[in-house]
């Protein structure tokens, strides 16, 4: 009764409803987001955007201006920018590592020459939940509307861009136009999650669910499905348990999606195709060829 009425007793309290309502907006986009990292095999981004992230801080504080909004603005800028340079994977490792070393480099110049206190710009980093403010809530919610629409919009080409960048490339799919959508909403994921988690622990709402749906999804639609799924079931646990305990959210949101995925990966292995095999090909349409055969005829076709 005492862990009722304690837990009942904080959710009256605004900013804790507004934590919470901002981790259920997070649900439900950035765990897709984390199973794109994790198909077109991006790990250094969320590490480029974080210090990018820092970069748009820094310059909030040393100009007055929101210092969340600076950083969504840096990291979507940066998305956009290093687009045309991810023509490869170790073209994107290369530009992200390139980004990586800049953006801190001129964030600690920046905080230096301004006389602004630098542990407030890293503070920021370590996430601070129970401020989540509107312009988070409203970054968050167009994460959730956006991220679902594309994918449902363009799954047959996410699903080839995720395979096979060269034969996404061949059999049609816009892929410099998608990849520039996906490193942008990947970016400002990173930059929308830091008031909840901080930075350094954005993995809680994005790979560690998608870690943890690909062991259990059979096709990409299904692994979206299970992201979203354990990506809202951590984050409520999570955020209980945090309440219940008074313990900083962050990290117990990271430890309980981390339980999720060895929980998964104890189970016994499926005898299905690996999860980028199953959300390789697309259905071929009658005038696309097959990946290694002859163009694929309909039968009402004529010779």
């Amino acid at each position: 009764m005492n862990l009722a009425a304690d837990v009942g007793a904080l959710l009256q309290l605004v900013p804790v409803q507004r934590a919470g309502f901002a981790l259920l907006l997070a649900a439900v986009g950035l765990p897709v987001i984390g199973v794109v990292i994790v198909g077109l095999d991006i790990m250094p981004v969320r590490f480029a955007m974080m210090h990018v992230a820092l970069l748009g801080i820094a310059v909030g504080l040393a100009t007055g201006l929101d210092p969340m909004g600076c950083a969504l603005v840096a990291c979507a800028l940066s998305g956009a920018g290093v687009a045309p340079l991810a023509r490869t994977p170790s073209g994107l490792s290369g530009a992200m590592g390139l980004l990586m070393s800049l953006a801190i480099a001129a964030a600690l110049l920046l905080l230096a020459v301004s006389g602004v206190n630098a542990s407030g710009a890293f503070a920021l980093l370590w996430g601070s939940i129970l401020s989540v403010g509107t312009v988070d809530l409203v970054v968050l919610g167009a994460l959730a509307v956006v991220v679902p629409a594309l994918f449902w919009w363009r799954r047959r080409d996410l699903a080839l861009l995720l395979h096979d960048r060269e034969l996404a490339q061949c059999s049609g799919v816009p892929v410099g136009a998608l990849t520039l959508a996906l490193l942008m909403l990947v970016a400002v994921s990173v930059a929308g999650a830091i008031t909840l988690t901080g930075a350094l622990l954005v993995d809680a709402l994005t790979l560690l669910p998608a870690l943890a749906a690909r062991r259990l999804g059979t096709s990409l639609r299904s692994i979206v499905c299970w992201a979203v799924g354990i990506g809202v079931a951590v984050n409520a646990t999570g955020f209980l348990v945090a309440l219940r305990l008074d313990w900083p959210p962050g990290p117990v949101l990271v430890l309980t999606a981390g339980a999720v995925v060895l929980a998964v990966h104890l189970l016994p292995e499926r005898s299905t195709r690996s999860w980028r095999a199953s959300a390789s090909v697309p259905p071929q349409s009658p005038q696309s060829p097959a990946p290694g055969g002859p163009v694929a005829r309909s039968p009402h076709s004529s010779h």
